[in-house]
């Protein structure tokens, strides 16, 4: 039942023959050339798309240890100025309580604490007390 060799390679032969018929080779030609343009525009806009990688990687490194170091001034500013706010309501509440006649009824509540509070500003939630929350001690 199986083929001789010559016989399989004549009916191949015929296969691809009417599957050439089917397609136009101009057809397939342009197909290739097509190819070729869309494989030429991928790889310059890879070599494109490389060298702003690199280029932004450089930028980063350049700039992430100034920001960390700024990151950190601002956290320490705001820490110093935290514990500067604390002993100032700390000193006002001892005021009010030592000289109540100083100051009328609600005069002392106002300028407790005037800041904005920017912490429930933000859109999350943060850990820890918040200002408003300090600033009832």
């Amino acid at each position: 039942m199986e083929k001789s060799p010559p016989e399989t390679a004549a009916a191949a032969a015929e296969v691809a023959a009417r599957f050439r018929s089917l397609v136009d080779t101009g057809d397939i030609g342009a197909i290739r050339q097509t190819q070729h343009l869309i494989l030429g525009r991928l790889q310059d806009s890879n070599a494109v798309l490389t060298h702003f990688n690199e280029y932004s990687e450089q930028c980063f490194a350049e700039v992430s240890n100034d920001f960390a170091s700024k990151t950190r001034l601002l956290k320490s500013m705001k820490d110093d100025l935290d514990h500067i706010f604390l002993k100032l309501r700390s000193m006002k509440s001892r005021l009010a309580a030592t000289y109540p006649d100083a100051f009328p009824d609600g005069a002392m509540a106002k300028t407790m604490d005037q800041r904005p509070d920017l912490e429930n500003l933000a859109t999350r939630p943060r850990q820890g007390k918040t200002l408003r929350a300090s600033s009832a001690h």
